[in-house]
């Protein structure tokens, strides 16, 4: 039995158990409260010294990083794939995968809002207009992509699912959850409904969480 380290608002988890649904694999949850600073606890440390979620134990190895897991997932139980065979659309899914895992999430994860909050006094609104601020730049850019490559059609990459729809989603449900306006997205967003109420998604979804509460 493998077992992930999960918190059921974190985005990168989410993504996570996105992919663990869609390959049909079993795994047993361990909830780390990030309200809590479970994630700094020494528990949690001695599984993941970077102290993030998500984790995964897998065989006997501690995994992290989500787009990594990812990745390994896909080699390690190749059905159904993440990443095409051709190796242009193979850098294609990847660059749309790390504008959402690299150039939109580490600006708007819980730390830098905190961080935010804690050191620009007097300025109850700067997390919000900071979130929405790099929510638009990296969509806006998410969705140049799409449209200049003509790759796009269910999904992100035609009719194949792929890591790029896997990290969109999670990334979405977070803005809307901020209240951010994504309208001007109508593409990247069409696409990350459609991968949302897939059931092997559905069933993984933060609201149907046992830690949300």
């Amino acid at each position: 039995m493998r077992t992930l380290y999960t918190f059921f608002r974190s985005s990168t988890s989410y993504r996570l158990r996105i992919a663990l649904s869609l390959k049909g694999l079993d795994w047993e949850q361990r909830y780390i409260s990030l309200p809590k600073m479970e994630h700094r606890e020494q528990a949690f440390l001695d599984v993941n010294p970077q102290g993030l979620v998500p984790a995964l134990v897998d065989d006997g190895h501690v995994l992290a990083q989500s787009l990594a897991i990812i990745e390994y997932l896909d080699e390690a139980y190749p059905e159904p794939p993440f990443l095409p065979t051709d190796i242009f659309e193979r850098a294609y899914v990847r660059r749309l995968s790390q504008i959402i895992g690299c150039d939109i999430h580490p600006l708007n994860n819980v730390r830098v809002l905190k961080w935010l909050k804690a050191n620009v006094p007097g300025d109850a609104g700067i997390a919000d207009r900071w979130y929405a601020h790099w929510i638009g730049e990296g969509f806006a850019g998410f969705e140049a992509c799409l449209l200049q490559e003509g790759r796009h059609g269910t999904y992100c990459l035609g009719d194949a699912l792929t890591m790029a729809d896997i990290c969109l989603a999670p990334q979405v449900a977070n803005a809307r959850r901020f209240n951010c306006d994504v309208s001007a997205f109508p593409v990247t967003v069409a696409i990350a409904d459609r991968v949302a109420e897939l059931p092997a998604v559905r069933r993984v979804a933060p609201d149907t969480q046992a830690d949300r509460f």
